[in-house]
Parts: C-alpha cells; structure tokens; sequence
C-alpha cells in the first residue's frame, strides 16, 4: 500500500503536463533554476528600528512634557532624560514609564517595554532592551510580508513565494520574472508618506528635508497625517497640464483630518513627504473636503504607476534592503531540467547495468527496488510541499548511487553465508540480519551529514540535503518491502536448496574470499597520502581555492546570445565601469560569456548597482543577448555563508567522531577522523589545482564526502568487531587483513555505483551542478582506497600502541606487587 501510494502521489511528475492535470495530485514544485525566475532575500534593517523607537520615546517625552529634555548618549540606543526644576526624579520615571513604546510578541501578543529605565543624577537614564529590538524585527518582518505580498499582487506577478527567514529576513521568490530591477525598487521602498506643515527655517523641532529639485524645506518634526489613512491611490493625469499624477483618496476619518489641516493651511505650503524627501509642497488655495487629492511632480508615467501601486500596499514598518539576489532565465531553466533528466537516467541506468551485470535477476530486482525509491522520494517532496532544485535533483543522482548499498551488502553477505554452507532460507536470513547492522551504521553516518547540510544550509542547498536525505531513508524501507518480499516469494515458490545469485558473466563473483595483505603496504600507503596531503594543504595556500561569488560577494551574470558576442568591446565597456576587477570567460564558441565582478565597497546596495551598471553595457555591446544567471551576494550574506559552511564541516566531523566512539570504539573513532581529515584535505587541495568555482554547492560535495567516507569506513569496521568475536585470538594485523578482504567486494561495487551515478553530471552537468559533482567523483575515489590504504593502518598502529601501554601497565603492577 505504501508503494502504490507512492507511485500514485508521484506520477503526475513524471508524465506530460497535460495529462497531470487530470490526476488528484500535482506534480513536485520546481525550483527557480529549474523554471526560470527572480528571488530577493530582503533584511530588516535593525539600525532603524532602534532609532524609530528611540525617536518614538523621545517625541512622546516631549509631549508629555516640554521641559523632559532628551539627550542621546549612545550608539546602543540609550540616553539621558534631563528633568526640570522643580520636579522630581520619581515624577519624571512615572511620566516616562506612561508614555514609553511598548513591542508585541509571543502567542498572546502580549507587550512588553522597550526601555530600561533608572534614576540617575539629576534626570533618568534610559537603556534600550535587545529583547524589545528582536521582538520588534521580528514583528516588523511579519508585518512586511503582507504588504510584500501585496505588492507582488498589485505588479501582477503570479505564484509568488514569500517566507521569512528568522527573524530579520524575508525571501521572495518570483518564477517567471527575468529582470527584477523594478520589483526590486517596488519590494524595497519603504513607501511611507507623510503629510507635514512647512514651517520657517530654524523653527523649533523643524525637520530639514530634500526636495527632487535639490531644495530643501523646513517641516514639522510629527506628521500632521500619514498614508495609513488613504483609501485608495491610482496614477493619473492632471486635466489642465496633462501631466502624469498620483490621485490619492483618504477613508472617512483621514478625509476629516485632512479638511480641517487644509481649512486651517489656506495660502500656506503642505508638504507630500515620501520616504524622508518632498515629492510635493504645493500652496493651499482652497480647502479641500472632498478627502481626495493629488500629487504631482516630476514624474513619469512609470513612476506614478509604482508609486500608487505602493500606496496601495501601503506602507512597510522598516525599510528593507535587498542582500542577496539570484535570477535563472527561463532557456536556462529549461536547460536545466533537460540537464538533469539525461544525466540522471545516463547516471540511472549506469548503476541499473552494474547491478544487474553483478548479480544477474536479483540485480534487477535492486535496479526495480531503485526505481520505487525514487518515485517515493518524489512522493515525499510532494507530501512535504518541498521544491525540486536543480542541486536537488543531483541530491536524487547521487542518493541512486547510495540507495543500492544496501542492496550490494545484502547480496554480498548472502552470497559469503551461501559459501559457507548454510541452506537458502538460512543463508537469506543471516544475509539480511547481518548485513543490515552495517547498512543502518553506514547509512547513519550520511545521514548526520545531510541532516547538518539541511540545518546549516540555506536555499537551494537545503534542497540538496533534503533530496539525498529522502533517497537514504526509504533506501531502508525498499530494501526489506522490496528485496526481501521478492526473496521471500522466491524461497516459497521455488523451494531452492541454495539461494545462489549468478551474475551475468561467471569471472565477475570470486569463488572464494581474497587474501591479499593489505597491511604490508601500510607505510607506503601512508607516505602517500602524507606527502599528497602536505601538497594539498600548499595548493590551498598557493594559487588557493577560486572562490565563488557566494563567499566573496559581489556579482555574478551570465549572458547568452545567437551570435559570438564581442568579447574585446565588452571588457572595454567595463573597464569604463571603474568597478575594479571584473573577469570574463566565454564558453560555446563566445555565445555565452560569464562575468565575474569582485565585492563592491558600500555595502548590499553597491552590488546591486554594479551588477546594473553590468547589465546596461552588455545590452549595449550586444543588444539582442539575454542574461540567462544573475547572482548578487552582499558582504553580509558571504560572510554568513562562509562561516556557516566552515562550522558545518566542523560540526559534521565533530559528529562522525561521537558517532563512532559511541557505536566502536576510540581508535575506530580516531583513525576515522583521521583519515577523514586527509581526505577533505586532499580533495581541496584537488579544487585548488583545478581551480573550480568554490561556493555553496562545493561545501555541500565536502560535507557529503564526509559522510561516504565514513559510511565506507564503517562497514569495514562492523565486520572488525564480528570478526574480534569470532576470533578472539587473532592477531591485529590478520584481523584487518581478513575484515578487508571480506567486505572488499562490496567496497569496490558501492563505490563504483556512486561513481557511475554522479559521472555523467561531471561531464554534462554544466558549471551549476559541476563544482558539486567533481569534488564527488574524485572524493568517492579518495575515500574508496583511503578506507584500505590509511584507516586500517591507523586502526592496526592504535590498536598496537593501547596494546603495548596495557602490557606495560600490566607489567608495572606484577612488579610492584613482587
């Protein structure tokens, strides 16, 4: 029931689109690299929101009480409140206590105070509460989103997704939006407009503000009305002049406010103030009681159209600012998916062959058991209402490679308990109780990795760990409802003697278990990778790892044309840039260029201006090009990344050590580690010498490798421990000799169809998906002979060394007690 089920929720996605839409369920939801898009992650910014609650406290001191004199004395927020004479210190705290700003949080929307308060000398001191601010952001952010939202709707963009992102951000991803340069202005104008008295220069509590003329007027400090009272707005044209307008109507409370400023303000100015600058400051000639009204200026026609779509919305509590902004043509898209779904079935059908060359009828049994594991896991996105991303669907590769590890572990070990004399039944039972200890060991210690890549992660990253994740845990499940039922029936109906699994060709199964001696060549093998890893470490500080936009920050913009496009013409427009080091690299005979450009100062707003400024001269220089990739990532955001991807490595190692101490013991634990450490080391050191674009989906292949080298070292290991029980009296050195040779089998075909399945994504994947499935195929060679040729021989110096100090401890006391 759980697999027709399965298939059932996932046929939609593998069939025409025509056809999904009669079936109940809807196809997994695609990515934005996989169908085209925009997506904009905004932050609240916290600096003004301190200062609006300090500037909310310090005008309500005021009223209060003009001689409640507010001196600011701190960055942090704080200040002091001078109190007047005559009145005392426990007056003042009252007056202050009644009027202070109060934020909102919790399930019950219960309020809490912004500010500390005490009685100082000669006034109050005030200290703003950093629990107050991240109640606020929080409360900020929640707000933003459905004014975001309605934005979004107001500009007509259809099925949108906006969601926070802790406390302080919000990603907005738009599907079908090539350029974002106007949601971007539309999503990120905090869009608040004010309505001020103009007062005379140097008037007392007067705010100075600009005007698009490059004047500047003196305004009331408090807004006489603010936008939360209109009604409705709509761009117009004025009657007299033709002019383009914003008409704007207030609600029935806003219109009587408004009729009475303007009774009292004939023949005086009115300032129209919009995000701290006056669009507008016409005279009063007339009352106005209608409650409507217009504000005229220099405007196009584009800009009225925005700015009443942003009234409309309303206004948003903070400004926000863009710190991260990714954009997929649609033709790339498009690419993308065409991508995936050829290397995934090259990838497919390379381990369907593998598995059936090595193990005849029961490997298509495994290759039908893999089949059911990946409609299930897109059942399980489907479930989970997760989106499908291009590294996602390499996550789906891959996890293809891992999910038949089981079914290598079972075969193997039926095919070891077959040779050693047990009957079908038997040999079946003890294969699948034996084997599946090391697969839930081995498996587990993917699945840390993934699951730290899940919480560390962020985007399409996510998607990555969630994918393979997904593949990893209904590998469990298909192995026993799948295999096993299918060896079940097999043993009732047949009724064999033996349960022997032939493979297609006779020489690939050996007739017996090896005997090489794999610990003869434990200083060469040793020496080896010292030496390749002392290498490594100089790559990574010499030439050093080529590190992508994601770390560094700045922009990242792909253009594509029909024709080659002038490469020369195009490095001399941004030269004229002055935007420092900008590199270009041309691929498919120069109709696709790559431009990189490096971390402009001045924070998110600059690389969003440089990445334009990018834009305007490729349009210029070949005008019929389209950007099919635009990534801009603020110092902010690569920092956070860079830091994220160095703690979860660490984590991920930190928890594959806990693992194995736990579950072995520590020299199990130790040699892991160790070699895991060499080899992380050595693939590094292989990006730096090949010079790969290192950024997220790089730390995702590292983080994955650390947990398929530790799955490989661990099924080596389980068969150490049942082999120390077997032959409590076998010397170190035999014992890892023998657990090899057992499980080298099995170690040479997971890792083959790990490597199969990723391949051709190295080849054909294109430069979205190859910084991840590079690192893989060359860390899964890595880590294949590291598990042979350096964690054995750490293990057999360990276990010597604590062998030696219990015999010299066991010594000392003999000789003591003599």
């Amino acid at each position: 029931m759980v697999v027709l089920t399965g298939l059932a929720i996932a046929l939609p996605t593998f069939i025409p689109r025509h056809l999904a839409q009669a079936w109940p369920t809807e196809p997994v939801s695609l990515g934005l690299d996989l169908r085209g898009g925009a997506s904009l992650t905004l932050r609240a910014d916290e600096a003004s929101i301190r200062t609006g609650l300090l500037s909310d406290f310090a005008a309500a001191l005021v009223d209060v009480d003009p001689g409640l004199r507010v001196q600011t004395t701190s960055e942090g927020g704080g200040f002091t409140i001078a109190v007047p004479g005559g009145m005392t210190s426990e007056a003042a705290m009252k007056k202050a206590l009644d009027v202070m700003p109060k934020v909102g949080g919790g399930p019950l929307r219960q309020t809490e105070p912004a500010f500390t308060l005490r009685a100082d000398q000669g006034g109050l001191t005030a200290a703003m509460r950093n629990s107050a601010v991240a109640l606020a952001q929080a409360d900020a952010v929640s707000r933003s989103i459905e004014v975001i939202r309605s934005r979004i709707d107001e500009a007509g963009v259809a099925e949108a997704s906006i969601q926070s992102l802790g406390r302080d951000r919000i990603l907005v991803q738009m599907p079908g939006v090539s350029d974002p340069a106007s949601l971007r202005a539309l999503l990120g104008a905090t869009a608040q407009m004010t309505f001020h008295r103009v007062v005379a220069d140097g008037a007392a509590g007067a705010l100075r503000l600009p005007e698009a003329n490059g004047a500047w007027v003196s305004v009331t400090a408090r807004p006489a009305l603010d936008s939360e009272r209109l009604a409705d707005a709509g761009a117009g044209f004025n009657p007299e002049t033709g002019a383009p307008v914003v008409q704007f109507r207030f609600d029935a409370e806003g219109a009587r406010i408004f009729g009475e400023l303007t009774q009292e303000l004939v023949g005086q100015r009115f300032a129209i103030v919009l995000d701290g600058q006056v669009i507008s400051a016409p005279v009063i000639r007339e009352p106005i009681l209608g409650g409507s009204g217009e504000i005229s200026g220099a405007f196009t026609v584009e800009e009225t159209t925005t700015l009443a779509a942003l009234l409309r919305a309303g206004a948003l509590p903070v400004p926000l600012e863009v710190i991260e902004e990714r954009t997929v043509g649609a033709d790339l898209g498009a690419d993308a998916i065409s991508m995936g779904l050829w290397t995934g079935l090259a990838g497919f059908a390379l381990v369907a062959t593998m598995m059936v060359a090595l193990y005849g009828a029961w490997g298509a049994v495994a290759t039908a058991a893999l089949m059911i594991n990946v409609a299930l896991t897109v059942a399980a996105l489907v479930l989970l209402g997760a989106t499908l991303t291009l590294p996602g669907v390499a996550g789906l590769i891959l996890g293809m490679g891992l999910a038949v590890d089981a079914n290598v572990l079972i075969n193997e070990r039926i095919r070891e308990e077959t040779r050693a004399g047990k009957r079908a039944a038997s040999a079946v039972q003890a294969g699948f109780d034996r084997a599946y200890r090391a697969i839930l060991d081995s498996n587990l210690t993917t699945l840390i990795a993934t699951t730290l890549l899940f919480w560390l992660g962020s985007g399409p990253v996510r998607g990555f760990a969630l994918t393979m994740g997904l593949g990893i845990l209904i590998s469990l499940f298909t192995a026993v409802a799948v295999v096993r039922a299918a060896m079940d029936i097999h043993l009732r109906t047949h009724r064999p003697k033996t349960f022997d699994i032939r493979p297609l060709f006779g020489f690939l199964v050996a007739k017996s278990v090896p005997s090489f001696r794999f610990m003869r060549a434990r200083f060469a093998g040793l020496s080896v990778s010292l030496v390749l890893s002392v290498a490594s470490v100089w790559l990574f500080v010499a030439p050093g790892l080529n590190y992508g936009v994601d770390f560094r920050g700045g922009a990242l913009i792909e253009a594509r044309s029909g024709a080659p496009v002038d490469l020369g013409a195009l490095r001399t427009g941004m030269e004229g840039l002055s935007l420092g080091e900008i590199s270009l690299q041309e691929s498919d005979s120069g109709r696709s260029v790559l431009i990189r450009v490096e971390e402009q100062p001045g924070g998110e707003t600059a690389q969003t201006a440089a990445a334009e400024a990018v834009r305007s001269v490729v349009t210029e220089v070949a005008p019929h090009a389209a950007i099919d990739r635009a990534e801009i990532v603020g110092p902010r955001v690569s920092t956070e990344l860079a830091v994220a991807g160095l703690v979860a490595v660490m984590a991920a190692s930190a928890a594959m050590l806990v693992y194995i101490w736990a579950r072995f013991d520590w020299p199990y634990a130790v040699g892991a580690i160790a070699t895991l450490a060499l080899d992380i080391t050595k693939t590094v050191g292989f990006l730096a010498l090949i010079g790969l674009d290192f950024g997220l989906t790089a730390i995702a292949a590292l983080l994955t490798l650390i947990g398929y080298s530790v799955n490989d070292k661990v099924v080596v290991y389980d068969r150490m421990r049942e082999n120390a029980g077997r032959h409590p009296d076998m010397p170190l050195r035999d014992l890892i000799d023998l657990s090899i040779n057992q499980t080298l089998a099995r170690s040479i075909y997971t890792s083959g169809t790990a490597l199969l399945a990723v391949l051709p994504m190295a080849i054909w994947g294109g430069a979205a998906v190859q910084g991840f499935a590079i690192p893989m195929v060359f860390g899964i060679v890595a880590a294949a002979s590291s598990s042979v040729f350096i964690a054995a021989p750490l293990l057999l110096f360990l276990g010597d060394w604590r062998k030696n100090c219990a015999g010299r401890s066991t010594g000392s006391r003999t000789s003591d007690a003599i």
